[in-house]
C-alpha cells in the first residue's frame, strides 16, 4: 500500500509526478492513428483517456491491460497486447531506448515505430487526443479554456485526487482536511449543477470527463473503501443526474465496467 500511497511527513497522500509529463510538440503533426494507447478498465486516469477516445478519435489503437498478480498491470485473456503481444505492460515499458525501471502505469500512450513512450500523464494525452481528432465535438473549444481550466484546478486537486488523499491519509489531521475539501468541492459544484448542464454551460467539456470518472466510482468504491463517507453521490440530486446524462452518451457507457471497477479495487490493486 505505502508504494502505491507514498506520503508526506504530515501523513497526507502525495501522487507521484508522471515520469512522461507531456506529448512532445512534434507528434502534433503526427499522424495519431500511428500511435497506440494503453489503458486499463478499472483505473480512473486511463478511463479519461478511454472516453475522449470513445467520442474523439475511436479508431485509434487500443491495448486493455489487466490488474495483474505480481505486476500492475497484465495482458490476458479476454485481454492482449495487441501492439507488441507481450504479457505485461512492464515489459512494454522496457522496450524504449534505455528501458525503464519504474512503475509501469496506465493510461500510456506509446509510439510502436520508435518503440518509445510518448506520454503517461492522463490529462496531457485527453488534451492531445481531443486537439488531433477531426474538429466536431470539440471538448475544449478556445472560449471554454479559462473556465476549463479553473474547474479542472479544483477537481483534480479535491475530488480526483481528493478521494485518494482521504482513502491513502496516514494520519487524522489529513484525512480531515482531505474530507473537508473533497465534500466543499462536491457541494460547489452541485450547486453549480443547478443553474448549468455542465460544469461550463450546455458543452461537455474536458473538465466534465475528468470529474466523471471520479464520480462513476464514488458510491460503489470510494464511499466505502476509501471512507468518503459524509455522503454519498447518489444524495446529490444534481450531481447523481449529471453522472446519469454522461454515462448514457453514445459511446460512454461502453467504458464503464463497474464489475472490473470493483473486482480491481477491493481486489488484486490494493491487497
Amino acid at each position: 500500500m505505502r508504494q502505491l500511497a507514498p506520503s508526506s511527513a504530515s501523513g497526507s497522500y502525495s501522487r507521484p509526478p508522471s515520469p512522461f509529463p507531456s506529448v512532445p510538440s512534434s507528434y502534433l503533426s503526427h499522424p495519431p492513428l500511428q500511435l497506440h494507447l494503453y489503458a486499463a478498465l478499472p483505473c480512473p486516469w486511463a478511463h479519461r483517456t478511454l472516453i475522449v477516445r470513445a467520442l474523439r478519435l475511436p479508431s485509434l489503437p487500443l491495448s486493455l491491460a489487466l490488474p495483474g498478480v505480481t505486476t500492475s498491470w497484465e495482458f490476458r485473456p479476454p485481454s492482449s497486447d495487441l501492439a507488441h503481444s507481450l504479457p505485461t505492460l512492464s515489459h512494454v515499458y522496457s522496450l524504449r531506448p534505455g528501458g525503464f525501471s519504474g512503475r509501469a502505469t496506465v493510461p500510456m500512450l506509446w509510439d510502436p515505430i520508435r518503440r518509445d513512450v510518448v506520454c503517461n500523464d492522463s490529462y496531457a494525452i485527453i488534451e492531445f487526443l481531443n486537439s488531433v481528432a477531426p474538429p466536431d465535438r470539440d471538448l475544449a473549444p478556445p472560449h471554454l479554456r479559462d473556465d476549463i481550466h479553473r474547474w479542472n484546478r479544483l477537481v483534480y486537486s479535491s475530488i480526483n485526487n481528493g478521494v485518494y488523499r482521504c482513502g491513502f491519509a496516514q494520519s487524522q489531521a489529513a484525512y480531515d482536511i482531505a474530507v473537508e475539501e473533497l465534500f466543499a468541492a462536491l457541494d460547489a459544484i452541485e450547486a453549480n449543477l443547478a443553474e448549468s448542464r455542465f460544469l461550463c454551460g450546455d458543452e461537455l467539456t474536458l473538465a466534465d470527463v475528468c470529474l466523471f470518472t471520479t464520480l462513476i466510482r464514488f458510491d460503489a468504491v470510494y464511499n466505502v473503501l476509501f471512507r468518503c463517507t459524509k455522503r454519498k453521490l447518489v444524495e446529490y440530486p444534481n450531481l447523481h443526474g449529471y453522472t446519469r446524462e454522461i454515462y448514457q452518451m453514445p459511446g460512454v457507457k461502453e467504458t464503464c465496467d463497474l464489475d472490473a471497477i470493483r473486482d480491481a479495487y477491493y481486489g488484486s490493486l490494493f491487497h
